[in-house]
């Protein structure tokens, strides 16, 4: 996949007054918002192990509701470690690295469109995809894309383990495996008790997130697997 994005930042009529309020956010609020992103991530996790595994989920709750405003205990790292290690656990070898054995090579590029996705949808939404709540890293344009998609990319990771479960673990990127990838904006999510696809649902999402920046909200409407 591709790593860079053409995206037209005049995407909204209120672009700078937009871009104010996001700028202008108050850093107890960027704090606030990433302790909701991590809560719904890690709840996320946890379901996508009850879906595909018979693994004990009760600790991945139990520090999603602990988890404080900023995540200063780093709790996101703690259930990554145990999710990875349930998820796909049986590969020998397997952690979650970019440069990892696969499935990496899969979740690389499930990633990389569900980035793609939310970067499209936060410039939709007038908001610039740089300026992130908690990444921030001066070589990386789309720092709050990789914030906000967090909490979705447990449905990648379903299904990469379910195409995982249908090719066998040494599995390579292939014409057909792409074309499985390729559907990850389509998949069904579910917010606020609707289904959607994802690409909706992540509309949803940045459109909230812009109202939380312009003190209409309080909460992001992030998607609940």
């Amino acid at each position: 996949m591709p790593t860079g994005l053409l995206l037209p930042l005049s995407g909204n009529t209120t672009q700078n007054e937009r871009f104010r309020d996001q700028i202008n956010a108050s850093l107890p609020l960027r704090k606030q918002l990433w302790q909701q992103t991590i809560q719904y991530k890690i709840r996320n996790q946890a379901k996508v192990l009850t879906l595909c595994s018979d693994a004990e989920v009760k600790c991945m709750q139990v520090w999603a509701n602990e988890v404080r405003s900023g995540d200063p205990d780093n709790l996101e790292a703690r259930a990554a470690v145990y999710y990875w290690k349930v998820l796909f656990g049986r590969i020998e070898g397997f952690i979650r690295d970019r440069e990892g054995i696969p499935p990496n090579n899969l979740l690389n590029y499930g990633y990389a469109i569900l980035r793609a996705v939310v970067a499209r949808s936060l410039v939709a939404s007038g908001l610039l995809p740089t300026l992130g709540i908690h990444h921030h890293n001066r070589y990386n344009a789309y720092c709050l894309a990789d914030d906000i998609m967090e909490p979705y990319r447990p449905y990648v990771d379903q299904l990469v383990y379910n195409i995982v479960e249908q090719y066998g673990d040494d599995i390579e990127i292939s014409k057909d495996i792409k074309s499985e990838l390729l559907a990850i904006p389509t998949l069904d999510v579910v917010i606020g008790g609707k289904r959607s696809p994802l690409m909706v649902g992540v509309s949803q999402t940045t459109a909230s997130l812009y109202k939380c920046f312009s003190g209409e909200l309080r909460k992001v409407a992030y998607p609940e697997l």
